[in-house]
């Protein structure tokens, strides 16, 4: 494809344009990434200098007290564990085990099998339930019937009405007659 020259030129000097203006943005990243560097190197400094030593002061101020603390009590609950719980489980457990096997003892121990022996064991006698009759059902439906006409009552009693209350002026007014 032939070009004219006025079309060349205007290329020739759009091409210029484009690699002026590359230039130009790669001065620009040059720059910005100095910068970056320089502010990243200034949070290390600002990091260093000023937040270290806080957060090392808080953590001593706040926490170490804290750990401290929660030291000592776990010391405290170990030495009440093996010097005072621990030893009395301990005496506990010996006189359960001794009351257990003085039970067994006595259980084996022919004058008390010969007493057993003596008694006759029987099975509990367990009343059946009886199922509900008649009269159940007739005193249940007479409550059922008195607890509704009780309702009704209510109902009617604290019913809005208005049509059953007449003023003494509309019933004049509707009958024709002046107050006087």
């Amino acid at each position: 494809m032939s070009l004219s020259r006025k079309r060349r030129k205007e290329l020739t000097k759009l091409r210029k344009s484009a690699d002026e203006l590359w230039g130009h943005q790669q001065q620009v990243m040059d720059h910005a990434n100095a910068v970056a560097r320089e502010a990243g190197r200034q949070a290390g400094n600002l990091t260093r200098e000023e937040v270290v030593p806080r957060v090392r002061e808080g953590y001593e101020h706040y926490v170490l007290p804290g750990v401290h603390g929660a030291q000592d009590l776990a010391a405290d609950v170990r030495r009440r564990l093996v010097g005072e719980v621990l030893p009395g489980i301990g005496n506990g457990l010996g006189t359960a085990i001794g009351s257990v096997m003085s039970v067994g003892d006595i259980a084996r121990d022919a004058r008390v099998r010969a007493a057993l022996n003596r008694f006759q064991f029987q099975k509990p006698v367990v009343a059946e339930k009886k199922s509900a009759g008649a009269g159940t059902y007739i005193a249940l439906g007479i409550g059922i019937a008195a607890a509704v006409g009780v309702a009704y009552a209510v109902w009617q009693t604290f019913r809005a009405d208005d049509e059953l209350w007449v003023a003494d002026d509309e019933f004049d007014a509707l009958s024709g007659k002046a107050e006087a």
